[in-house]
Protein backbone atom coordinates (compact mmCIF):
# COMPACT_ATOMS: atom_id res chain seq x y z
CA UNK A 1 0.00 0.00 0.00
CA UNK A 2 1.12 3.59 -0.89
CA UNK A 3 2.66 6.14 1.71
CA UNK A 4 0.32 8.89 2.01
CA UNK A 5 2.13 12.46 1.84
CA UNK A 6 1.29 15.65 2.09
CA UNK A 7 3.82 18.72 0.74
CA UNK A 8 2.37 22.07 1.70
CA UNK A 9 4.24 25.36 0.61
CA UNK A 10 2.97 29.34 0.25
CA UNK A 11 2.53 29.03 -3.19
CA UNK A 12 5.05 27.20 -6.85
CA UNK A 13 6.24 30.91 -7.57
CA UNK A 14 9.44 30.73 -9.01
CA UNK A 15 12.04 31.09 -6.36
CA UNK A 16 14.94 28.54 -4.46
CA UNK A 17 12.55 26.69 -1.84
CA UNK A 18 9.75 26.38 -4.81
CA UNK A 19 12.20 24.85 -7.34
CA UNK A 20 13.86 22.42 -4.91
CA UNK A 21 10.38 21.12 -4.29
CA UNK A 22 9.60 20.27 -7.65
CA UNK A 23 13.05 19.12 -8.09
CA UNK A 24 12.29 16.60 -4.94
CA UNK A 25 9.31 15.66 -6.61
CA UNK A 26 10.20 14.76 -9.98
CA UNK A 27 12.72 12.40 -8.77
CA UNK A 28 10.07 10.74 -6.00
CA UNK A 29 9.09 7.16 -6.98
CA UNK A 30 5.18 7.20 -7.22
CA UNK A 31 4.65 3.60 -6.89
CA UNK A 32 5.82 3.63 -2.95
CA UNK A 33 3.98 7.41 -2.65
CA UNK A 34 0.48 9.07 -3.30
CA UNK A 35 1.31 12.83 -2.50
CA UNK A 36 -1.19 15.56 -1.77
CA UNK A 37 -0.10 19.27 -2.27
CA UNK A 38 -1.93 22.35 -0.17
CA UNK A 39 -1.40 26.03 -1.59
CA UNK A 40 -1.82 28.75 -0.21
CA UNK A 41 -2.07 30.88 -3.94
CA UNK A 42 -2.63 28.77 -6.66
CA UNK A 43 -1.63 29.70 -10.68
CA UNK A 44 2.26 30.36 -10.41
CA UNK A 45 5.07 29.72 -12.76
CA UNK A 46 6.26 25.99 -11.53
CA UNK A 47 3.16 24.48 -11.05
CA UNK A 48 3.35 23.30 -14.78
CA UNK A 49 6.55 21.80 -14.01
CA UNK A 50 5.05 19.26 -11.11
CA UNK A 51 4.87 15.52 -11.76
CA UNK A 52 1.36 14.76 -13.05
CA UNK A 53 1.15 12.17 -9.58
CA UNK A 54 0.41 15.38 -7.64
CA UNK A 55 -2.61 16.05 -6.59
CA UNK A 56 -2.96 19.90 -5.81
CA UNK A 57 -5.67 19.94 -3.33
CA UNK A 58 -8.53 22.90 -4.11
CA UNK A 59 -8.20 25.87 -2.57
CA UNK A 60 -8.87 26.83 1.00
CA UNK A 61 -12.03 28.84 1.77
CA UNK A 62 -10.33 31.56 3.28
CA UNK A 63 -8.20 31.81 0.06
CA UNK A 64 -11.03 31.95 -2.47
CA UNK A 65 -12.60 34.41 -0.41
CA UNK A 66 -9.07 36.71 0.18
CA UNK A 67 -9.01 37.35 -3.76
CA UNK A 68 -12.11 38.93 -3.36
CA UNK A 69 -12.39 42.30 -3.72
CA UNK A 70 -13.32 44.28 -0.21
CA UNK A 71 -16.60 45.16 -2.11
CA UNK A 72 -17.24 41.32 -3.36
CA UNK A 73 -16.12 40.01 -0.16
CA UNK A 74 -18.90 41.89 1.73
CA UNK A 75 -21.22 40.60 -0.76
CA UNK A 76 -20.53 37.46 -0.14
CA UNK A 77 -20.66 37.47 4.02
CA UNK A 78 -24.24 39.63 3.60
CA UNK A 79 -25.55 36.33 0.88
CA UNK A 80 -23.99 34.00 3.54
CA UNK A 81 -25.16 35.69 6.65
CA UNK A 82 -21.81 34.57 7.92
CA UNK A 83 -19.20 37.55 8.75
CA UNK A 84 -16.13 35.70 10.42
CA UNK A 85 -14.32 35.29 7.50
CA UNK A 86 -14.77 39.25 6.64
CA UNK A 87 -13.56 39.93 10.15
CA UNK A 88 -10.81 37.84 10.11
CA UNK A 89 -9.76 39.79 6.86
CA UNK A 90 -9.77 43.03 8.15
CA UNK A 91 -8.17 41.72 11.45
CA UNK A 92 -5.59 41.27 9.81
CA UNK A 93 -5.67 44.20 7.10
CA UNK A 94 -5.38 46.86 9.90
CA UNK A 95 -2.73 44.78 11.74
CA UNK A 96 -0.67 44.83 9.04
CA UNK A 97 -1.05 48.56 8.31
CA UNK A 98 0.51 49.44 11.55
CA UNK A 99 4.40 49.19 10.47
CA UNK A 100 6.63 47.85 8.84
CA UNK A 101 6.94 43.92 9.84
CA UNK A 102 9.19 41.23 9.08
CA UNK A 103 8.66 37.73 7.41
CA UNK A 104 8.46 35.96 10.37
CA UNK A 105 5.84 38.54 11.47
CA UNK A 106 3.38 38.87 9.15
CA UNK A 107 3.09 34.77 9.38
CA UNK A 108 2.13 35.64 13.15
CA UNK A 109 -0.12 38.39 12.62
CA UNK A 110 -2.02 36.13 9.59
CA UNK A 111 -2.13 33.10 11.85
CA UNK A 112 -3.52 34.68 14.59
CA UNK A 113 -5.89 36.64 12.41
CA UNK A 114 -7.44 34.29 10.11
CA UNK A 115 -6.51 30.65 11.77
CA UNK A 116 -10.01 30.58 13.10
CA UNK A 117 -12.01 30.18 9.75
CA UNK A 118 -9.31 28.09 7.87
CA UNK A 119 -10.86 24.58 8.06
CA UNK A 120 -9.04 21.65 9.01
CA UNK A 121 -7.99 18.80 6.23
CA UNK A 122 -10.01 15.18 7.72
CA UNK A 123 -7.50 13.11 5.89
CA UNK A 124 -4.71 11.03 7.69
CA UNK A 125 -1.64 11.42 6.29
CA UNK A 126 1.44 9.10 6.79
CA UNK A 127 3.59 12.22 6.55
CA UNK A 128 2.68 15.89 6.50
CA UNK A 129 5.98 18.17 5.66
CA UNK A 130 5.66 21.87 5.63
CA UNK A 131 8.31 22.95 2.97
CA UNK A 132 8.64 26.69 3.81
CA UNK A 133 8.48 28.57 7.85
CA UNK A 134 5.68 30.24 8.64
CA UNK A 135 2.30 29.82 7.65
CA UNK A 136 2.68 26.38 6.24
CA UNK A 137 4.53 25.41 9.52
CA UNK A 138 1.54 26.82 11.20
CA UNK A 139 -0.98 25.01 8.95
CA UNK A 140 0.34 21.52 9.61
CA UNK A 141 0.09 21.07 13.21
CA UNK A 142 -3.18 22.98 13.60
CA UNK A 143 -5.17 21.87 10.29
CA UNK A 144 -3.72 18.32 9.29
CA UNK A 145 -3.59 14.99 10.91
CA UNK A 146 -0.60 12.80 10.18
CA UNK A 147 1.36 10.27 11.69
CA UNK A 148 4.88 12.25 11.57
CA UNK A 149 5.22 16.01 10.82
CA UNK A 150 8.49 17.55 9.79
CA UNK A 151 9.26 21.10 9.36
CA UNK A 152 11.36 22.50 6.62
CA UNK A 153 13.67 25.02 7.17
CA UNK A 154 15.21 27.10 4.31
CA UNK A 155 15.98 30.42 5.18
CA UNK A 156 19.06 30.94 7.57
CA UNK A 157 16.92 33.49 9.84
CA UNK A 158 17.52 34.18 13.97
CA UNK A 159 14.00 34.73 15.76
CA UNK A 160 13.60 36.85 18.67
CA UNK A 161 11.55 37.20 21.55
CA UNK A 162 7.95 37.10 20.70
CA UNK A 163 8.10 35.39 17.20
CA UNK A 164 10.46 33.18 19.15
CA UNK A 165 8.15 31.93 21.48
CA UNK A 166 5.27 31.76 18.75
CA UNK A 167 7.04 29.99 16.39
CA UNK A 168 8.37 27.42 19.22
CA UNK A 169 4.51 26.37 19.99
CA UNK A 170 4.47 24.77 16.62
CA UNK A 171 8.37 23.01 16.25
CA UNK A 172 7.71 21.39 19.64
CA UNK A 173 5.50 19.97 17.95
CA UNK A 174 7.13 18.48 14.75
CA UNK A 175 8.86 15.08 15.04
CA UNK A 176 11.54 16.33 12.78
CA UNK A 177 12.94 19.15 11.27
CA UNK A 178 15.09 19.84 8.44
CA UNK A 179 17.37 22.34 7.42
CA UNK A 180 18.71 22.72 3.70
CA UNK A 181 22.56 23.82 4.70
CA UNK A 182 24.80 23.25 7.69
CA UNK A 183 25.10 26.84 8.15
CA UNK A 184 20.72 26.85 8.29
CA UNK A 185 20.72 24.09 10.72
CA UNK A 186 23.48 26.33 12.75
CA UNK A 187 21.54 29.23 12.91
CA UNK A 188 18.40 27.39 13.78
CA UNK A 189 19.69 25.36 16.35
CA UNK A 190 20.93 28.71 17.96
CA UNK A 191 18.06 29.84 18.15
CA UNK A 192 16.29 26.54 19.20
CA UNK A 193 19.19 24.41 21.23
CA UNK A 194 16.50 22.39 22.22
CA UNK A 195 15.80 20.74 18.93
CA UNK A 196 19.73 19.89 18.30
CA UNK A 197 18.37 16.37 18.64
CA UNK A 198 15.57 16.09 15.64
CA UNK A 199 17.00 18.47 13.38
CA UNK A 200 19.45 16.89 10.15
CA UNK A 201 20.73 18.39 7.00
CA UNK A 202 18.97 17.44 3.71
CA UNK A 203 20.53 20.31 0.90
CA UNK A 204 18.17 21.51 -1.63
CA UNK A 205 17.92 18.65 -4.65
CA UNK A 206 19.44 19.52 -7.71
CA UNK A 207 19.14 17.77 -10.72
CA UNK A 208 21.54 18.34 -13.71
CA UNK A 209 19.93 16.54 -16.46
CA UNK A 210 16.60 17.96 -15.63
CA UNK A 211 18.46 21.98 -16.03
CA UNK A 212 20.63 21.04 -19.11
CA UNK A 213 17.25 19.65 -20.45
CA UNK A 214 15.54 22.99 -19.49
CA UNK A 215 17.92 25.44 -20.59
CA UNK A 216 17.83 24.38 -24.20
CA UNK A 217 13.70 24.77 -23.83
CA UNK A 218 11.76 28.42 -23.95
CA UNK A 219 12.96 31.96 -24.57
CA UNK A 220 16.11 34.02 -23.53
CA UNK A 221 17.48 37.11 -24.00
CA UNK A 222 15.88 38.43 -26.86
CA UNK A 223 17.57 42.11 -27.17
CA UNK A 224 20.31 41.33 -30.00
CA UNK A 225 23.26 42.59 -27.43
CA UNK A 226 26.39 40.37 -27.91
CA UNK A 227 28.26 41.98 -24.88
CA UNK A 228 29.12 40.91 -21.89
CA UNK A 229 25.64 39.51 -20.09
CA UNK A 230 25.64 39.86 -16.10
CA UNK A 231 22.77 37.71 -14.69
CA UNK A 232 21.19 37.65 -10.88
CA UNK A 233 18.07 35.37 -9.95
CA UNK A 234 16.38 36.46 -6.69
CA UNK A 235 13.65 38.27 -5.51
CA UNK A 236 13.46 41.76 -5.46
CA UNK A 237 13.83 41.76 -1.28
CA UNK A 238 16.72 43.40 1.18
CA UNK A 239 17.48 39.79 1.57
CA UNK A 240 19.16 39.72 -2.17
CA UNK A 241 21.24 42.36 -1.65
CA UNK A 242 20.05 44.37 -4.35
CA UNK A 243 21.37 47.91 -3.40
CA UNK A 244 25.33 46.03 -3.13
CA UNK A 245 24.27 45.10 -7.16
CA UNK A 246 23.25 48.41 -8.37
CA UNK A 247 25.74 50.32 -6.71
CA UNK A 248 28.63 47.46 -8.49
CA UNK A 249 26.30 48.24 -11.85
CA UNK A 250 26.81 52.27 -11.50
CA UNK A 251 30.56 51.71 -10.49
CA UNK A 252 31.26 49.21 -13.81
CA UNK A 253 28.90 51.62 -16.20
CA UNK A 254 31.34 54.96 -14.82
CA UNK A 255 34.59 53.06 -14.98
CA UNK A 256 33.60 52.08 -18.94
CA UNK A 257 33.01 49.14 -18.60
CA UNK A 258 31.07 47.60 -21.68
CA UNK A 259 27.99 45.22 -20.00
CA UNK A 260 24.17 44.66 -19.47
CA UNK A 261 23.39 42.78 -16.15
CA UNK A 262 19.82 41.19 -16.16
CA UNK A 263 17.67 40.75 -12.89
CA UNK A 264 15.39 37.43 -13.01
CA UNK A 265 12.86 38.13 -10.04
CA UNK A 266 10.04 40.42 -8.32
CA UNK A 267 9.27 41.61 -5.34
CA UNK A 268 8.68 44.38 -2.90
CA UNK A 269 11.30 46.25 -4.10
CA UNK A 270 10.56 46.87 -7.62
CA UNK A 271 9.83 50.44 -7.44
CA UNK A 272 12.50 51.21 -5.49
CA UNK A 273 14.95 49.79 -8.05
CA UNK A 274 13.36 51.09 -10.89
CA UNK A 275 13.67 54.37 -9.18
CA UNK A 276 17.77 53.74 -8.74
CA UNK A 277 18.05 52.74 -12.60
CA UNK A 278 16.32 56.08 -13.37
CA UNK A 279 18.18 58.41 -11.10
CA UNK A 280 21.48 57.16 -12.12
CA UNK A 281 20.57 56.39 -15.38
CA UNK A 282 21.38 52.33 -15.86
CA UNK A 283 18.19 51.55 -17.49
CA UNK A 284 20.85 50.55 -20.39
CA UNK A 285 23.05 48.86 -17.91
CA UNK A 286 20.66 46.98 -15.47
CA UNK A 287 17.24 45.24 -16.26
CA UNK A 288 14.08 44.09 -14.47
CA UNK A 289 13.26 40.92 -16.95
CA UNK A 290 10.55 39.94 -14.38
CA UNK A 291 10.11 36.28 -13.44
CA UNK A 292 10.49 32.67 -15.63
CA UNK A 293 9.06 29.59 -14.61
CA UNK A 294 12.21 28.20 -16.80
CA UNK A 295 15.52 30.83 -16.12
CA UNK A 296 18.03 28.30 -17.33
CA UNK A 297 18.21 29.47 -21.25
CA UNK A 298 19.07 33.07 -19.57
CA UNK A 299 21.64 31.43 -17.10
CA UNK A 300 22.74 29.32 -20.01
CA UNK A 301 23.54 32.27 -21.97
CA UNK A 302 25.09 34.19 -19.62
CA UNK A 303 28.54 35.12 -19.46
CA UNK A 304 28.48 35.73 -15.46
CA UNK A 305 26.57 35.19 -12.48
CA UNK A 306 26.67 37.36 -9.75
CA UNK A 307 24.85 36.69 -6.96
CA UNK A 308 24.63 39.59 -4.02
CA UNK A 309 22.70 38.01 -0.98
CA UNK A 310 22.87 39.22 2.52
CA UNK A 311 21.92 35.67 3.54
CA UNK A 312 20.19 31.84 1.95
CA UNK A 313 19.71 29.23 3.04
CA UNK A 314 21.50 27.35 0.63
CA UNK A 315 21.84 29.84 -2.79
CA UNK A 316 20.30 27.59 -5.02
CA UNK A 317 20.81 29.65 -8.34
CA UNK A 318 24.76 29.64 -7.59
CA UNK A 319 24.52 25.91 -7.69
CA UNK A 320 22.26 25.65 -11.34
CA UNK A 321 24.69 28.82 -12.53
CA UNK A 322 27.77 26.23 -11.92
CA UNK A 323 25.57 23.40 -12.97
CA UNK A 324 25.38 25.39 -16.56
CA UNK A 325 29.18 25.96 -16.21
CA UNK A 326 28.70 29.71 -15.98
CA UNK A 327 31.26 31.55 -13.40
CA UNK A 328 30.22 32.75 -10.51
CA UNK A 329 30.69 35.69 -8.24
CA UNK A 330 28.81 35.96 -5.11
CA UNK A 331 29.17 37.64 -1.83
CA UNK A 332 30.10 35.60 1.38
CA UNK A 333 26.69 35.05 3.05
CA UNK A 334 26.78 31.97 5.61
CA UNK A 335 26.02 29.09 3.88
CA UNK A 336 27.98 29.76 0.01
CA UNK A 337 31.25 27.59 1.43
CA UNK A 338 28.46 24.25 1.13
CA UNK A 339 28.84 24.91 -2.82
CA UNK A 340 31.39 27.54 -3.34
CA UNK A 341 35.63 27.37 -3.11
CA UNK A 342 37.31 30.48 -3.94
CA UNK A 343 39.20 30.93 -7.07
CA UNK A 344 38.59 27.48 -7.99
CA UNK A 345 34.70 27.26 -9.35
CA UNK A 346 34.13 31.28 -8.87
CA UNK A 347 34.70 34.03 -6.62
CA UNK A 348 33.45 34.88 -2.97
CA UNK A 349 33.91 38.62 -2.13
CA UNK A 350 33.11 40.89 0.57
CA UNK A 351 29.31 41.83 1.12
CA UNK A 352 29.84 45.43 -0.72
CA UNK A 353 29.56 47.01 -3.41
CA UNK A 354 33.07 48.08 -4.06
CA UNK A 355 34.84 43.90 -3.23
CA UNK A 356 31.92 42.18 -5.64
CA UNK A 357 33.05 45.14 -8.51
CA UNK A 358 36.32 43.94 -7.59
CA UNK A 359 35.30 40.24 -8.64
CA UNK A 360 33.21 41.48 -11.88
CA UNK A 361 36.39 43.10 -13.28
CA UNK A 362 38.97 40.06 -12.01
CA UNK A 363 36.61 37.50 -13.57
CA UNK A 364 36.35 39.95 -16.64
CA UNK A 365 40.22 40.73 -17.23
CA UNK A 366 42.02 38.04 -16.22
CA UNK A 367 41.51 35.49 -19.00
CA UNK A 368 43.45 32.49 -17.17
CA UNK A 369 41.68 32.68 -13.82
CA UNK A 370 38.28 32.69 -15.88
CA UNK A 371 38.91 29.84 -18.22
CA UNK A 372 40.41 27.92 -15.56
CA UNK A 373 37.18 28.33 -13.30
CA UNK A 374 34.90 27.32 -16.36
CA UNK A 375 37.42 24.11 -16.41
CA UNK A 376 36.76 23.04 -13.22
CA UNK A 377 33.15 24.13 -13.61
CA UNK A 378 33.21 21.29 -16.16
CA UNK A 379 34.64 18.72 -14.66
CA UNK A 380 33.18 18.93 -11.09
CA UNK A 381 30.36 16.98 -9.62
CA UNK A 382 26.90 17.97 -11.09
CA UNK A 383 23.66 17.96 -8.90
CA UNK A 384 22.91 15.74 -5.94
CA UNK A 385 20.16 13.79 -6.98
CA UNK A 386 21.24 11.05 -3.93
CA UNK A 387 20.06 13.39 -1.54
CA UNK A 388 16.22 11.93 -2.38
CA UNK A 389 17.47 8.93 -0.77
CA UNK A 390 18.21 10.73 2.94
CA UNK A 391 14.23 12.22 2.14
CA UNK A 392 13.42 8.33 2.00
CA UNK A 393 15.27 7.81 5.11
CA UNK A 394 13.25 10.82 6.61
CA UNK A 395 9.71 10.13 5.25
CA UNK A 396 10.03 5.53 5.57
Amino acid sequence: MKKSLLFVIDSLDCAGAEKSLVTLLSLLDYSKFSVDMMLFAHGKLLEELLPKEVNILKPLVYTKFSELSMKNSLIFSLKSLSFRMLFSRLKYSVAIRRRKYSNPQKSRIFWQSVSNVIEINPKLYDVAISYAQGIPSFYVIDKIHAKKKVAWVNVSCQLRDKERLYHKQYYDQFDKVVAVSDSTKDTFIQCFPEYSEKTKVIYDINNPEFINRMSCLGKSYDDHYDGLRILTIGRLARQKGYDIALQTCKMLKEHGVEFRWYALGKGPLKEEIEQYIRENDLSRHFILLGVESNPYPYIKQSDLYVQTSKFEGFGLAIAEARMLNVPVVTTRFDAVYNQMIDGINGLVVDMNADAVYVGILKIINDVELRESIIGNLKVEKKGNVEEINNVYQLIG
